[in-house]
């Protein structure tokens, strides 16, 4: 696990926003077959083995491998009533100074859409990037037509600032995507 994401963050009543442990692989592999269909326009085409709990657990320890050196800090939402995974929230490529910067992924689950929480947990997220992390800014992409998240974003304070053309493969083809970055702080690295 990254040394500073420890602890859990309450997100509603229900959800918490903690690191994720490979002792989340089962209903982590639970909740992406039940999402599947909702998450498959803005995912990559995936193996069948990422739907399993086996590949959940290899998903999960690599993971936890680049959060071990800061290069990534994994975390998911989770619905403490039903012991169900509601989402997850990333931070990859952690940039150390002068760059000081992490990219930003996130998707919430089919049956927990609609209720805020992806918007909570990045803007959880990004307070971590800034008081734990020290980072200065934090970035993230979508595909053009995905509204919603662009919507999660804008609540957040993140700020347009460019196109990325063919800058992801997902759902089988290059996909353009919009760029959005938020400053956390100004403070000399």
């Amino acid at each position: 696990m990254h040394p500073l994401i420890a602890g859990a963050e309450r997100l509603t009543d229900d959800v918490v926003l903690r690191p994720a442990s490979l002792a989340d692989a089962e209903v982590l592999a639970r909740a992406f077959r039940r999402s599947r269909d909702h998450l498959s326009p803005w995912d990559p085409v995936r193996p069948e083995s990422f739907y399993t709990t086996e590949g959940q657990a290899e998903r999960l320890r690599a993971q936890a491998e680049k959060s071990a050196v800061g290069l990534v800090a994994p975390w998911l939402l989770l619905d403490e009533d039903a012991g169900e995974v509601a989402g997850a929230v990333t931070l990859s490529h952690i940039a150390p100074a002068p760059l000081l910067s992490g990219n930003l992924g996130y998707w919430i689950d089919v049956t927990y859409a609609g209720r805020g929480l992806a918007t909570a947990a990045a803007t959880a997220v990004c307070q971590i990037a800034d008081e734990r992390l020290g980072l200065h800014r934090v970035e993230a992409g979508t595909l053009l037509d995905n509204t919603a998240s662009q919507r999660v974003l804008a609540k957040c304070g993140f700020e347009e600032y460019g196109l990325a053309r063919r800058y992801l493969h997902i759902n089988g083809a290059w996909r353009d995507h919009r760029l959005f970055q938020r400053i956390l702080n100004d403070r000399t690295p």
